[in-house]
């Protein structure tokens, strides 16, 4: 009896397992041949594998059915097939990947002027992916940039919230920002310029940290961020994403293509941004966030041409209407002394193209133009500013034998009017605008002495008939010891032209008064950075990816404002002495077979100014800070969570002399978030999270933020002979009205919501 029973448990088991023991198996492959590592699984399910060094991979013990299979890996899009696969049946699959815009070896132009592998570039470039910025949706470039480890938003006003970027330390003005490699968001477009580009036709965003004058010029000393839009064949179809939050802010971005005739194809894009809802949350009367209300359109053309010559053309029109100030005002008190307020109407164009000369050589003619208008008051000052710049360069690409050449000429026009100090006459009774056109020549040679070793050699000559001759040159030198270990050394020198007000929003808020002590010198800026680049490949489909960078800059001539000689005044003077900023910077990004992927970002940094012998930290500049994200897939419920944030160590702040009794110092802060999306249903993503989850904003641990909110036009101040604030009973610290004590978001924990359709 007991073999009977045996027996038939034995034929029942083999049953079992002969019903479980169907399998796929196949090889990956791309363009390049078979691909190591991916990750492939069954969707709904917990059948997954890797395939192995070769391609091949195999899958076992699949339940008979009706199945989607799913391959991903880093730099290749998904690939989806639905099987049904029969009891013991066997199927033999091979997948075939498409390259992904999402590629660690994606082509970069930014450091170089021209495309290159990123990882063959001797320049270090860090990518930055529209999927990067989903993890936290924002209304605007300049808060998505949040994310990145050694670039901060800088908020320069509590009232009106505009701002600037710092990068490793370095203040706002020293970065350059690009669209489409083109210098089109400077000087005013520095403070106003980084909303309203149109986020669903934005391909990447390049940033090269350290002096880029040698390509780029004035601007480019501390860095450079590159906005690169989409192109006709990577925009999708239709593209619509639009979220409220529940502060009651509402934000809709909206993308097409379509042809024009055989040879020519467009995009449009739009943005459009909304914020009427004031809220004060600290009390001090005073809105805590701007409202605004802005739209911004965006159209690029691009040409067939013979022999695929370049041919594109681009423009955005921006339009910004941002107020902020006592929960009082309305647009009636606009300019006048009864309720404070900050107003700001903007109106900005530009164009800019590229055209491929019809040559056998390979040069390159871009340009771009740009107009902007401010209108605003602060208070009851006015402050009315137009610019406009013109930019024309010609690019000569050749590679001969293990070299290749680049060269070039550039025309850089720039016209700055305003009605303060700032462009008048050298005796102060009348109105002269800043206008000034300043022609260069740039060559660099890159050359590959073999696959491991490879040395860029570039220089670049403008003249400036303020400043006369400038020659700014650099060198880099990259060292690859495998195809997953990259060094590289990078050394250049940097040069900045200064226009104080469109740079330095708080020369224009409160009741200091601004002084320019002497005919300010242009800064000059020597730089080293040292990067090492890290790639590591699991067996199961893990991928590590370590990218560090050790960096020095040193600064002549730099302009510093000094907000403590007197309290009542920021004086602008060239230093005296040396600025020097330096620091180790580095990125670990984690993706597991599993779902499961993590970046976390940090940077240690010393920014200081040296002048007769005293050394201090510059103000405003962080210690240290910190950023991460954490994602995780859960496959079986088309969801995905993504938490995010960011850590900034103390800085030093601008307060008004030691009776102020806000804090000299800030404290260690972090912004966090979290956000839950849904991808399930075809061609949508539903969306939504908290942020600031901490609510956290700097009115901790101060008795005020604004000093003087209650008194925000100085009517019941108290001054003697000398212009200073005196102590009085209802001002007893003797201050004045000033916002500029600021150094994170006033806006406290949110939620909120959002939809996305795509079509292909």
């Amino acid at each position: 009896m007991i073999k009977i029973i045996f027996f038939v448990c034995s034929i029942l088991s083999f049953g079992i397992v002969s019903a479980q023991n169907s399998a796929i198996s196949g090889t990956v492959s791309s363009n390049d041949g078979t691909v190591a590592y991916v990750n492939i699984y069954l969707k709904g399910t917990e059948i997954g594998t890797a395939s192995d060094e070769n391609g091949q991979y195999t899958l076992k013990n699949i339940p008979s059915g009706k199945y989607t299979l799913i391959a991903s890996t880093i730099g290749f899009e998904k690939y989806y097939k639905t099987i049904t696969i029969a009891e013991g049946e066997d199927q033999i699959v091979n997948i075939t990947l498409s390259p992904s815009t999402e590629s660690l070896d994606e082509m970069v132009v930014t450091g170089t002027l021209k495309p290159v592998s990123r990882l063959e570039s001797p320049v270090p470039v860090e990518v930055y992916k529209p999927t990067f910025f989903k993890k936290n949706p924002t209304a605007s470039i300049f808060e998505a940039l949040q994310n990145v480890n050694g670039v901060r938003p800088q908020i320069n006003c509590n009232v009106c919230n505009t701002g600037d970027i710092h990068i490793n330390g370095l203040e706002g003005p020293y970065t350059l920002v690009l669209i489409d490699g083109m210098p089109i968001v400077s000087g005013l477009g520095t403070v106003y310029g980084l909303s309203g580009i149109p986020n669903s036709l934005i391909e990447q965003i390049e940033v090269v940290k350290g002096p880029a004058s040698t390509l780029y010029g004035s601007e480019a000393v501390g860095g450079l961020i590159n906005i690169i839009t989409k192109n006709n064949l990577s925009a999708p179809d239709f593209f619509a994403d639009s979220f409220v939050t529940s502060w009651g802010e509402f934000n809709l971005d909206v993308g097409t293509k379509f042809n024009v005739g055989k040879k020519v194809n467009v995009l449009l894009g739009a943005n459009y941004f909304k914020y009427d809802n004031p809220i004060d949350n600290n009390g001090d009367n005073f809105t805590d966030l701007t409202l605004q209300d802005r739209i911004s359109v965006f159209q690029k053309w691009n040409f067939t041409r013979k022999n695929s010559r370049i041919l594109s053309l681009a423009g955005r029109f921006f339009y910004e209407d941002r107020w902020g100030g006592e929960m009082q005002w309305t647009p009636d008190f606009r300019g006048g002394d009864e309720i404070y307020g900050e107003s700001i109407y903007t109106r900005r164009w530009e164009v800019l193209g590229k055209y491929q000369l019809p040559t056998e050589e390979k040069m390159m003619l871009s340009f771009s133009y740009n107009d902007h208008k401010q209108n605003s008051v602060y208070g009851d000052v006015p402050y009315l500013a137009d610019q406009r710049i013109g930019f024309t360069q010609l690019t000569w690409d050749k590679t001969v034998g293990k070299h290749s050449l680049l060269a070039g000429t550039a025309l850089r026009y720039n016209y700055y009017d305003d009605n303060t100090p700032a462009t008048s006459n050298v005796d102060g009774n009348g109105n002269q605008p800043d206008e000034v056109i300043i022609p260069s020549l740039f060559v660099q040679d890159e050359i590959a002495f073999n696959k491991k070793h490879s040395l860029l050699l570039g220089g670049r000559y403008d003249y400036d008939d303020r400043h006369g001759n400038i020659f700014t040159p650099r060198g880099a030198y990259r060292f690859k010891f495998t195809d997953n270990d990259i060094i590289r050394l990078n050394a250049g020198t940097g040069f900045r032209v200064v226009n104080l007000f469109t740079e330095d929003h708080a020369a224009l808020t409160g009741s200091r008064d601004v002084i320019i002590a002497e005919e300010l010198k242009p800064e000059r800026s020597f730089n080293v950075n040292l990067n090492y680049l890290k790639k590591i490949y699991g067996d199961d489909g893990t991928f590590v990816s370590l990218d560090a960078s050790v960096f020095y800059t040193n600064f002549q001539n730099v302009i510093i404002p000094d907000y403590e000689t007197n309290p009542n005044q920021i004086i602008y003077d060239n230093l005296n002495g040396t600025s020097i900023s330096k620091g180790i910077s580095a990125n670990l990004d984690v993706a597991f077979y599993n779902g499961l992927k993590f970046m976390v970002g940090g940077t240690l940094q010393n920014v200081s100014n040296t002048e007769d012998g005293v050394k201090e930290r510059q103000i405003l500049t962080e210690s240290y800070s910190a950023n991460w994200s954490v994602s995780y897939d859960i496959r079986t419920w088309n969801l995905s969570v993504d938490y995010t944030g960011n850590l900034y160590g103390p800085m030093r702040l601008p307060t008004l002399g030691e009776s102020d009794p806000r804090s000299d110092f800030s404290p260690a802060w972090s912004i966090q978030n979290i956000q839950f999306t849904y991808d399930g249903l075809k061609n949508f993503e539903f969306y939504g999270g908290v942020k600031n989850l901490l609510d956290w904003t700097p009115n901790r641990g101060n008795p005020f933020i604004i000093a003087r909110a209650n008194d925000p036009f100085d009517k019941e101040v108290t001054f003697d002979t000398n212009g200073n604030a005196v102590a009085t009973p209802n001002n007893p610290n003797g201050l004045t009205f000033d916002p500029s004590y600021v150094y994170g978001p006033n806006q406290g924990i949110r939620s909120f919501f959002g939809v996305r359709y795509t079509l292909n």
